[in-house]
Parts: structure tokens; sequence; C-alpha cells
């Protein structure tokens, strides 16, 4: 369709002149460039009527253009201008907020004075929590630019400290952007870098942390250049150091506990700075262990000591050392020492040499028969008291004149024989403090039967027991008479088990159909490493995305009640439900990403206390808040628009062409786009064929006519 417009001179009427070619447009410049050499060779004949051969021609060529009169009925539109409000957490710090709201205001006031300009406010918060992206402006103007025609948009403020994050989202624009920027070209911050940190640790073993105190922005003379580092582990005792600004530094840690570490490392805020929220990091680090290793010694050969060796070879993670003494030096029986074993038992390298590599040393039904003099149990009992464990399985000789309660070892064990020993069977109970113990709490649920009706549990029964008084510890099963069975106790940094019993091997044989022997010594094994999990008196919490699990293990029936701090500082105070014996809960739900402080302290209990980071420490809003036009100048030098900072002063707002720079000092730019809404068209054919005809074959006599005289 070829066409040539006008207009009219009204407001909403629009008037031009349209073409419809009743033939393909090549025919037609055929036919023109024919009439057109037949024009020249009447010129160069000389023949008088051309100029009537060249009006005729004309005629018949706008006849076959087919004119006709457009006439469209306008409704105009008016421009869109978007101003984007960066509302993120960066954009609350300083005196921001109130350059936002005084721009904002300014904005409305200025553009709402303007003729056919409609403003579209595009405000822009944090990202959804837990994400961590930062400040999404692109993807909040994209999201606004596809409900409007692009031919309708006049321009884009941006309200904005620079920092965006989405900035390869920018879309291509038809219209110029200018930005103003919050903040002051003097704002500077410090902030507290972790450079790498390891996921996982081995228990006992170093691991470095990687991090740096770094100084951004335009930093003011006198700073100093040093600051204090404080480092926590699991909100425990805070430990202080002087580092350098600007130096990378390498900590070095060892983990002390299995499972999830929280460290948490500060420095304090610098006078001045825009914010302090970033300068604290949280690193969580899961502790595991390498191997366990185990030192089991057997007293005597009996029917529970393959079982022993069993259960302990069954596990892949335990080192296992087992020896089993078949008989005193003492004694003269003519049987051949390499018949009775493969190797002499090497009792100096282990208990005074190497004791201090073992995890835990389990003394099975052993008695005093000079394998082992004193000076070696009281190293045993120093290597529990440094942070070592021990576990006893009593036998009948514990009642006895060999009993080891009669040597060093008497000064760590939480029972006393009485000389008497049960030769009945009976069934292993759970005494008030083990159904409240994490260690035999729950126990009945492994049972191959349901507790019975008198609350005897579903287990096999054992024959014999040895009766002990309690010195220490709690006893968290009994038996017969409700004597001790199981008694666990602290010792120094070290812990200790007795087990008045070397029956529960019939559990591991089936038994009366057995019991939960694997799951009593999984359990106690774990407790004796100190498995968080497994300690009486703990406060864990567990996130399962933005849901946070308090958990509360207690020996205490006492209430207990949490006090939550939250990043931002605020505090609530929660009581927590019971959920079983020694069991309490609290849920929440963590609206902001940092580290959360959770506090307990019950009647009559010591404080505790755990931390759980929901997200970054210092979410990445606050990576850098120093307002910077660099991220976004190419993206607006594009447009043809500016930069300029709202404590220079607020612009003023001018009209621009389309194409020309839309920004200066002291004023930013908005192209008009004339954008319209046609709402009715009216289309009336200038001439009707024939009388085109008719005047070109008027035309064409005159010229014959005029040439025949």
């Amino acid at each position: 369709m070829c066409r040539r417009c006008w207009k009219g001179w009204g407001s909403r009427m629009v008037t031009d002149i349209q073409f419809a070619p009743l033939v393909p447009v090549a025919l037609l410049v055929g036919v023109g460039l024919v009439m057109l050499v037949a024009v020249l060779a009447a010129l160069w004949r000389g023949l008088p009527g051309w100029w009537l051969r060249v009006l005729a021609g004309a005629v018949l060529l706008v006849a076959l253009a087919n004119p006709a009169l457009r006439q469209e009925q306008r409704q105009p539109l008016s421009d869109i201008v978007f101003v984007v409000v960066d509302q993120s957490s960066s954009q609350k710090i300083a005196d921001r907020p109130a350059q936002i709201a005084r721009a904002v205001q300014a904005l409305k006031q200025r553009l709402g004075k303007m003729d056919n300009v409609e403003i579209r406010t595009v405000p822009v918060g944090d990202a959804p929590v837990g994400s961590d992206a930062g400040t999404l402006a692109m993807t909040a103007l994209r999201r606004a630019m596809s409900e409007v025609p692009r031919g309708r948009i006049a321009g884009v403020i941006m309200v904005t400290d620079g920092q965006v994050h989405d900035i390869a989202l920018a879309p291509d624009m038809p219209a110029p952007v200018n930005v103003l920027l919050t903040g002051r070209k003097s704002d500077w911050d410090r902030r507290l870098v972790v450079t790498n940190a390891p996921a996982f640790a081995i228990l006992g073993e170093p691991v470095t942390l990687r991090l740096k105190v770094q100084d951004q922005g335009a930093v003011p003379p006198g700073v100093p250049a040093e600051t204090r580092l404080d480092i926590s582990i699991d909100g425990g005792r805070v430990q202080s150091f002087r580092v350098r600004v600007g130096e990378q530094l390498e900590l070095p840690l060892r983990l002390s506990h299995g499972g999830q570490n929280v460290v948490q490392l500060s420095v304090p805020g610098a006078k001045g700075e825009l914010t302090e929220r970033n300068n604290a990091a949280v690193v969580a680090i899961n502790g595991v262990r390498d191997r366990l290793r185990v030192l089991l010694v057997s007293g005597e050969p009996h029917a529970g000591e393959r079982t022993w060796r069993n259960l302990l070879k069954s596990d892949s993670s335990v080192d296992l050392v087992h020896f089993t003494i078949l008989r005193p030096p003492g004694k003269q029986d003519g049987v051949p020492v390499n018949e009775l074993s493969l190797i002499a038992f090497p009792t100096r390298e282990l208990f005074l040499d190497k004791i201090d590599q073992f995890d835990l040393i389990i003394f099975d039904r052993y008695r005093l028969r000079g394998i082992l003099p004193p000076l070696y149990l009281q190293n045993v009992v120093r290597y529990v008291q440094d942070g070592g464990a021990v576990l006893v399985a009593a036998g009948p000789a514990f009642a006895g004149v060999e009993s080891i309660y009669r040597s060093p070892l008497a000064r760590i064990l939480p029972g006393r024989p009485t000389a008497r020993v049960y030769e009945k069977g009976f069934v292993p109970r759970l005494s008030a403090l083990g159904r409240r113990h994490p260690v035999t709490q729950g126990l009945a649920e492994f049972a191959p039967r349901p507790v019975a009706r008198d609350g005897t549990p579903g287990w096999g029964r054992w024959f014999r027991m040895i009766d002990i008084e309690r010195r220490s510890g709690q006893v968290v099963m009994t038996g017969p008479d409700d004597k001790p069975l199981l008694i666990l106790d602290r010792v120094g940094k070290g812990r200790v088990a007795l087990l008045a019993s070397d029956q529960s091997w019939l559990w591991s044989r089936g038994f009366e159909g057995g019991g939960p022997q694997l799951e009593l010594l999984r359990r106690l094994a774990h407790w004796m490493m100190k498995e968080p999990e497994l300690e009486e008196e703990s406060l864990r919490a567990e996130a399962v995305g933005r849901a946070v699990t308090v958990v509360r293990r207690s020996m205490s029936d006492a209430p207990h009640e949490l006090q939550i701090t939250a990043p931002d500082g605020s505090q609530q105070a929660a009581p927590m439900r019971k959920v079983g014996p020694g069991r309490y809960e609290y849920r929440f739900s963590g609206n902001a990403d940092g580290l959360y402080r959770i506090r307990d302290q019950a009647p009559g209990l010591d404080t505790r206390k755990t931390v759980i980071a929901l997200g970054p420490a210092a979410p990445r809003e606050f990576e850098d808040p120093i307002s910077t036009p660099t991220r976004l100048a190419p993206w607006v030098r594009a447009t043809r628009g500016g930069i300029l900072r709202l404590s220079d002063g607020m612009p003023s707002i001018r009209l621009v062409r389309n194409g020309r720079v839309a920004a200066g000092r002291g004023w930013i730019g908005i192209t008009p786009r004339g954008a319209h809404l046609t709402t009715n068209v009216r289309l009336m054919p200038l001439v009707t064929p024939l009388w085109f005809l008719l005047a070109a074959s008027i035309l064409i006599l005159l010229a014959w006519r005029r040439e025949g005289k």
C-alpha cells in the first residue's frame, strides 16, 4: 500500500489520502515507464501535443493507483512515566528513607502538573525471604512494562542507591531512564567477609577459616587500621583477637562435638559507618568423626564376648582393638602360650602410651588378676577425667575380691558392689529418669512386643545381675527389687557407664524374643562420645526452610520458656510444649534472614543457649551498602538518560524529543510519545474509475487532434 498523508487541524479527527493500487505495484511502475518512453518519443519527434499525452498518462496512473480519502477518529492516550522506588533493606539505613520520601513526593507533584502524563509507581522491596537475591529492580520494572504498550512509555525514573542485583535483566527501553541516587558521596562502611569456609570437618583435626575485615567507600582519615574480632561457637564463650583491616586472615579451629557447629564471627561497629548488619558472619560446619577407636578388654571368655565383638565390628566407622585375657600370668597349667594367644597383651603400650588415642574403653567382665597394675588403672582414671569414656559391663567377679572396684577405678565408678549377685530371671525396666534420659527414652519402641498392661517392657529376660549401690550418676535402668542396672555418670570432662550385668547378649540371641541391645549400646556409645542429640540437658534448633523447631531435653519437669532474639534485635518470650518425657518443643517461622539467638533458663537449671542462622547473617543487601552509579551507568547511558544524586538537590523535569539527551545539570527529561487509540475509520474514494477513464480519453483525443492539424 502506497500512501501520502496530511493531518487535519482537528484534535480528534485526522484526515489523509491513501492509495490502494488496482494492479500490482510492479505493473503500475511498468505502465508508468512505458508512458514516459512515449512522452520522450513525442518530444524527440517534436509533436505539439506531447503535454496532453503527459496529462493523459498521469490521469491513467492516478486511476490505477486508486486514491481514497481516509478519516480517523483518534482518542489521545497519556504518556506513562514509571517511578521505580527502591525500598529494599539497604535503603533503610542512615537518612535514605527521608531522601526517598522527599524525592517521591516531588516527582509526583512535578509530573502531575504536566499535561497528558500518567505516573506508575513501581515499589521494589527485598527478595523473597530465604532467596538472598538482593534488589530485583529490573524484574519489577519488566513486570510493570509488560502491562502497557511500549509506545506509551515516556520514561523511567529510579530512586535507588544503585545496588541493583539483577542488572543483567535490564529491559530494552524505548524512552530515557534517569536515576536519582540516594546516599552521599561521603558514605563509608566496614564489613566482615568470610572468603572460604568448609562445610564439613573431622572432629579433633584443625580446620581453617579464611576471612577479611574490609572497609569500603569514602573512609575518613583517623579510622583505626585495627579492630577487634570476636569468635564464639554455638553461642558459647566469646574469644577476642586484634586484627588488621584489609588483611586476609586464617583462623584455625577444632570442633569439639559432632553435628552442626555454628561459628559466629563479629567485629564491633566503627563510628560513622553506614550499618553494622554486615559486621557479623555465621558459618555452620558439620562435625564428623573420622573413626571411633574402641578398646575392648574381656576379662575372660564367656557367652557374651562374641556378641560385643560382632556388635562393634559391624559398624564400619569403628576401629576395634579387642583383647581377651585367657589366663593370669602366674597360672601354670602346662599349656604353651602360643596356643592361647597370637600376641602378648601390650599393656604398657595401650594403657600408658596410646590410651588417649581411644574414644572408648570397655571393660567386659574384667577382674583384677595382676594383668593391669594399679599404675595403669590410675592412668585410666586420668584418661576419663581429661575427657575419655569408660564402659564397665560387670560380671560375677565385680562382686568379689577381684572386683575392679577394689582398684583406682573406684574413684570414677558410679556404683559400689554389695557382694550380692542376683541369679534369677528378671525383665530390665526403665527408671523414672530412664524414661526421660535420651539414652533410654523410647527404648520400648524397639522391643519385639508391646509393653504389657502392668508396665512390663516387651523384651526378654536376663538371669544375672550384680547388686550395687549408687554412689553418683543417674540410674536409667533397674533390675530385681528396683536395684540399679545401668548407671550413667560424668567424671571431670569424661563419662562413665556401669552396666551391672553380663547378660545383655541374651537380647542379641533372640531369647524370649530378644531386645534392643544394638540400639541401647549404640545410644550408650554416642552419649559417651558426647554427641549433641543424646545430651540429657541440651537446647538445639533445627530449620527446614523458614520453619524452626527448638528442642529442649531436660531431666527436670520444671516449665521451660524460651527467649528468642531475632536478627533485628527484637525479643520474644515463648513457653515450650512438653511432647514427651524429658522433651520440650517450640516451633516458629523465621521471617528474616540472619542469626537467631535462643536462650532457655528453667528454674534450678543452668542457662542453655543455642543459635541458628536462616540465610546469611549479613544478607546480600548489606554486602555493599555504599550508593554507587556504577552498576546502572551502562544501561542509563544507552537510553541517553542520566544519574544524579539527591544529596545535590531535587532536579527539575523537562520534555525532550525522542533521541535527544534527557539529562543535564539539575534536570532530567521525559519523551512525549503522542500515543493514541483509533476509535473510527472512514474511507471515501476521491473519484470513480469511470471519470478517470473519461478524462484520459478526452486528453488523448485532444492530443491527436492537435497533432493532426
